[in-house]
């Protein structure tokens, strides 16, 4: 039988010896510059874009207007949510502290994901003649846009 030795990084004394840091706000700032964020107003407008492209792309392939439709309302479905989604976390409230901004980051993408489901539990009500496949490819086309901006996102900056 093995005995497993805790790790010296771990230790307690170690620990109490870490102390918190806060950054000036010079330092504050060079922070932000070496590490740009992405708006979510920007991911949103690409997602609005792409939802548009989409719409047209499946009108024009089928040549059916409620393929079109389809694909806006799945377009839609990912657009709403994350329209919420990001008002309520560049609101104020959200912006106060630490613990504020995490419990709102939470609080805002369950809303987030309680409307998606919504939307799509009364798409056959409000979408004449939905084809599903259609509407999936819309909102899996739309959804996609959060890895383009991931991998548009401003570059690290180096000193």
């Amino acid at each position: 039988m093995s005995i497993i030795t805790p790790d010296s990084r771990y230790d307690s004394d170690e620990s109490e010896e870490l102390e918190f840091k806060r950054l000036t706000a010079e330092e504050a700032q060079a922070l932000r510059e070496l590490h740009p964020s992405v708006s979510p107003w920007l991911i949103v407008g690409m997602q609005v874009l792409v939802g548009l492209l989409v719409a047209l792309a499946a009108w024009g392939f089928t040549g059916k207007s409620s393929a079109g439709w389809s694909a806006a309302y799945g377009a839609l479905a990912v657009i709403v949510p994350a329209v919420v989604f990001a008002r309520g976390l560049t609101s104020q409230f959200s912006s106060l502290n630490a613990a504020t901004a995490w419990l709102g980051f939470f609080v805002w993408e369950a809303i987030k994901i309680a409307v998606s489901v919504g939307m799509l539990f009364a798409a056959p009500r409000l979408v004449v003649d939905l084809d599903w496949l259609v509407m999936l490819i819309g909102l899996i086309v739309t959804m996609k846009v959060y890895w383009v901006a991931l991998l548009m996102r401003p570059k690290r900056k180096t000193k």
